[in-house]
Order: C-alpha cells, then structure tokens, then sequence
C-alpha cells in the first residue's frame, strides 16, 4: 500500500513538502509554548506577585499586635483585600510570623489551620537579615507553580512577619490553556495552510510533467508529433523545449524521408526508362541500322553512368547518416595531384564547350589530407560547376596559399570560379542542406541535391571550411580552405 502511495511523483512531492510541516511545526509550537512559558509569562507574574506583596507588606508594617495574634490577623487581611482592588485576586495570600506560623489566609482551605507552623525555608533567608523577596518555582506538578515570600519591616526596623504570595498549579494551568489554545489553533492553520500550498505546489510541477510524458507516449505509439507547451519551472521548461526541438527534427527528417523517395522515385524512373526503350528497340531489329545501334549504346552507357553516380550519392549518405566516415590522411603535393584529379572533368567540360582553366599560385604550402575524399570534394564542386555553366562559358580552378588579413596563414584555398547563373543570396546556405534543389528554373533544377552536402561534410571532416560567394547573373565561386 506504501509503495502505491509513493510510486506518484505527485504524492511524493506532497508527502515532501508535508512532512517537514508535520515535523517541524509540533516541535515549533511545544518550543514556542515552554519558552513563553518560561521567558515571558512567569517571570511576568512572578514582578507581579511581588509587587503585590510589597505593596501589601507596607500596608500591614504599622500593625504591629496584629503579628501576634491569628484571629486578628485574618480580619485585617480581608479588610485590607476588600479596601484594596488592585491585588492579584487569583493568588493565594498569606501573612506568616517570623517563625513560620500561619496568622492569615485567603485560601479558606487554610483556616483551620491558623496558628499552625508552616515549613518554608525561604523564612530562613529573612530572619538573617535578608529583607529582599524570596522567588521560588516549583518543579512539581501538584505545587505552588511560584512562591514569593516578602518581609514585613516596621518604621522602627523590627522584622514583624512575611507576606506570601503563591501561584498554585491548578490556577496557572486554567489560564495558560487559553494561551496554548490559541498557540495550538495558530499551529493547525498554518500546518493546513502548508500543506495545501504543498499540494498545489506539487501538482504545478507534475502537470508540466505530465503533458511531456504523454506527448512522449504518444510520439512513441502513434507518432503523433506534437509541441507541448511551456510552462512550470525552470528545468521541466528545459525538458519541454528540448522535447520541441526532437519533434521539430523529427518532422524535418520526416520531410527529408519523404523527399528522398520522391527524388529516387524521379532520378531512377527516368534512366530506367531510357534503358527499357532501347532494350525494346534492340529486340526489334534496331541492331540491323549501324547508327541507331551505335545511338543506343551510346545512350544506355550514359544512363548506366549515371545510374552509378547516383548510387555513389547515396553511399556517401550513408556513410552520413551512419558516422562511419573515415580519412586516410597523408601529404599530398597539389602541384602533382590537381592536375591528375581534373584530367577528366576538364574533358568533360571541353565536351560541352567550356573554357577551361587551372592556375597553380606559387607558394603552395604543404597539404596533409586523405587524397581520395579531397579529390571527392573538387570532383564535386567542379561537377556541379559544369552542370550549370551554360555553353561558352568559363571555369577556373584556382590552388594557391590562403590569405588572412593579406598574409599567408599556412592554410590552402582551392577556388572553383564559373560564369553560371549564380545562386540566390536566400539559397546560398540552403544548397548545402541535403536533398535541396533549389527553385524550379534557377541553378539547381536537377539531381538529388547531395554533392554540395557531401561535399561540406567531407571538408568538416578534414578540418577545412566551404565556402560559397556569388551574384546571380554573374557566376559563383566556392572556396574550399584546408
């Protein structure tokens, strides 16, 4: 039964919060009641008590026979209690001789015993010249609760009696129970009120909670992506944007997902389809006319071309997605390797009547990297340079020292320069993001969007940066810096 209560956060966070109150709170109020009771309220009544027989010692000091004599003693106390209203009427008065024997009592339980002696140590204080009061409190629970014994002096210096003041326990405990009464309610309203703020305390901080978790829930059961709110404290405000951000990736992968299919469905339907017309056309007899069969070929060779292009593409994702992408690093000598690497994209660009042209800017500076993923970045850049510079055209490729501030900084820049179209400034980050193909009609209309990604990737890989700088009209220019 335990465990069910506490296996809430809810519960146990209200039981947090109540169980200090229910601690604290009893232990608050037994320590505030004994030190009232011993700090403020009896030695109140005790200045009390003695500035009453003091006031009633100098009454009785004149009444010298009265001291002797029990009978009139009696009748002088009620006489003077009567003419005097300000005495304490709750306390027990009684005038004592100087050895001990009881004269006078308001108490009547006392009256039969007029003339008896009484034991008070406290006499034995007086008697020796001690005319100060004596202040007793009792340890007891069925004694006096104070006892306070004052002499009675004479005008000629005599020692007549003592005038005892007592506060019994019966007295004391009726009226200090309304002041623990009141101390006790105090204590019952603010341990309620405690334990109310505890709960709503409690339940603000699980509903914030509670709504993360059942988005969560329903992510995992339905895949239902939905935003929560954010509210609560600071950390489960933390948990819910972080919770945003995961759904807000999700959807941008959901839409990745989907746009991936949709480019395969488009980049594979469209060779494939080459490729069945002229696998129809050669099991019709076009292998009998020379030049259709020499067209054919040529034709199913290109579409298989790039068949293997965008298969490459997608290995390259793969390793992505995966994080298996590993670098073979070693110094590589850009005056030897470049023009090698270029050999054949420059054939390809005197194919579709490009002017070519590679500058080697002396000094190189030395260059460590892993030369079959760098030679997949240039591949890259230049490719996509060819593809979307128009016929006459111009493409420079430029190898030479980075400039910082006009010094050399020991880095390479390799510069890819066409004369396209340009790109948009509102696509020039975009055309790094995977899968963007820019807007229909402008430099990216084709391809699946992912050698600039690759490209990027590749270049982080190696520690370098890609950079993009272009007007639109007026070509662009990547900048890859190692």
């Amino acid at each position: 039964m335990i465990n069910l209560m506490f296996k809430s956060l809810r519960n146990r966070l209200i039981f947090s919060h109540i169980l200090p109150l229910l601690v604290i709170i009893p232990l608050m109020g037994a320590a505030l009641l004994y030190a009232f009771e011993t700090r403020i309220y009896l030695p109140s009544l005790a200045d009390s008590l003695e500035s009453n027989a003091y006031y009633l010692a100098d009454i009785l000091n004149r009444s010298t026979p009265v001291w002797s004599q029990p009978g009139a003693a009696q009748s002088l106390l009620e006489q003077s209690i009567r003419n005097q209203s300000g005495l304490n009427n709750t306390a027990r008065l009684m005038l004592v001789s100087p050895q001990g024997q009881l004269l006078a009592s308001t108490d009547r339980t006392d009256l039969p015993h007029l003339g008896d002696y009484l034991d008070l140590p406290q006499l034995s204080e007086v008697r020796q010249g001690h005319p100060s009061a004596q202040v007793v409190y009792s340890t007891r629970a069925d004694a006096d609760v104070i006892d306070v014994i004052v002499p009675v002096i004479s005008p000629e210096g005599l020692l007549l009696g003592a005038v005892r003041m007592t506060y019994r326990y019966a007295t004391f405990a009726d009226e200090f129970d309304q002041v623990r009464t009141l101390i006790s309610i105090l204590l019952v309203v603010g341990l309620v009120s405690g334990s109310l703020l505890g709960y709503l305390l409690a339940v603000s901080i699980v509903r914030p909670i509670r709504r993360v978790t059942q988005a969560v829930d329903q992510l995992a059961h339905s895949g239902s992506m939905t935003e929560v709110s954010i509210s609560g404290p600071q950390e489960v405000e933390t948990l819910a944007n972080t919770f945003n951000f995961m759904v807000a990736r999700l959807r941008e992968l959901e839409r990745s997902r989907r746009l991936l299919l949709a480019n395969l469905v488009h980049e594979l339907g469209r060779p494939l389809g080459a490729l069945r017309s002229a696998i129809q056309a050669l099991g019709q007899g076009a292998e009998k006319d020379p030049a259709l069969y020499h067209e054919l070929v040529e034709g199913m060779n290109e579409e298989t071309a790039r068949l293997q292009h965008l298969l490459n593409e997608l290995a390259e994702l793969h390793d992505q997605v995966l994080g298996t992408l590993e670098l073979d690093c070693q110094p590589i000598n850009l005056k030897e390797w470049l023009p090698g690497v270029l050999r054949t994209w420059q054939e390809a660009a005197t194919e579709n009547r490009l002017h070519w042209d590679v500058q080697m800017i002396d000094p190189l500076p030395a260059l460590t990297a892993d030369p079959l993923r760098l030679a997949q970045i240039v591949g890259n850049l230049v490719s996509n340079a060819i593809k979307f510079t128009p016929t006459g055209g111009s493409i420079t490729i430029t190898a030479q020292a980075h400039l910082q501030d006009g010094l050399a900084d020991g880095k390479t820049e390799i510069t890819v320069t066409d004369s396209g179209p340009g790109v948009p400034p509102d696509e020039q980050e975009k055309i790094f993001t995977p899968f963007y193909r820019g807007v229909r009609g402008k430099r990216f209309p084709q391809g699946m969007g992912l050698g600039l990604s690759i490209a990027r990737d590749l270049t982080l890989a190696h520690g370098g940066r890609l950079e993009l700088e272009s007007t639109p009209g007026m070509g662009s220019a990547f900048r890859l810096i190692l």
